[in-house]
């Protein structure tokens, strides 16, 4: 009876936590940070592709085999995946429902306009749009070869990498889409920081550089591949 008690008190408190705009805020400035460990690996990853297809098959080979033998073949991979799916989908929700209860407490707009925000808070929402519709056409292009431009070769990542950045809509959608992740993490970074306690008047300024920073290093990481492949430096 105790047990259940507690276990009944714990649930609730999860979902005061959850119902509240802070809860919210933090579960997304804590499901963006992870997934901003992950962007700076899998970048990290990437750029491998400039070290020659047997560097980069080789890379690709060992996350499938990462954890073995005490793990199975890809286990470790699909924990990432599942972790990285969990992570999509709190910090969505909970951006959808912060964006809703906004929009219900100020139904009407504003007589006058606010201050001038930064393009990047502007279209935080249509940049999220963009990247979720990305992550899909990411997955169906790279991982199933399911919308695979010349016939998708499992086992030989290094191909298919080029033969996707071979056409030109392929640069197109991951250019555009690297670009929105570059806004979306200037202001996401400095925006977890300030929900998750990090800010202050003396820490502003260098947290806003960090955010830049990262920014700037990521998407011109990401846009160096098909750049890459564009100008014959990866072929």
């Amino acid at each position: 009876m105790a047990l259940a008690t507690r276990t009944d008190r714990r649930s609730s408190m999860a979902r005061t936590v959850w119902d509240s705009s802070v809860g919210k805020k933090t579960v997304m400035a804590v499901s963006g940070l992870v997934m901003l460990l992950y962007l700076v690996v899998h970048m990290i990853g990437n750029l491998k592709i400039f070290f020659g297809s047997g560097e980069f098959n080789h890379y690709a080979h060992w996350l499938r085999t990462l954890g073995e033998p005490f793990l199975h073949y890809e286990w470790a991979l699909w924990i990432i995946r599942v972790a990285l799916v969990a992570a999509v989908v709190a910090h969505a929700t909970a951006a959808y429902q912060l964006s809703r209860r906004d929009i219900r407490a100020r139904p009407s707009k504003y007589v006058h306009r606010k201050a001038r925000a930064s393009y990047a808070t502007r279209t935080m929402r249509w940049g999220g749009v963009i990247l979720g519709l990305f992550i899909v056409w990411h997955i169906l292009d790279l991982t199933t070869g399911s919308v695979h431009p010349g016939g998708f070769q499992s086992g030989h990542p290094y191909q298919n990498v080029v033969d996707t950045f071979s056409t030109w809509y392929g640069n197109i959608i991951y250019i555009v889409a690297m670009l929105a992740l570059g806004l979306h993490i200037r202001h996401g970074f400095w925006s977890a920081a300030q929900t998750l306690g990090a800010g202050s008047r003396t820490r502003d300024r260098a947290l806003k550089t960090v955010a830049n920073v990262l920014a700037l290093l990521l998407t011109a990481g990401f846009v160096a591949v098909p750049v890459g492949v564009m100008t014959g430096v990866v072929s």
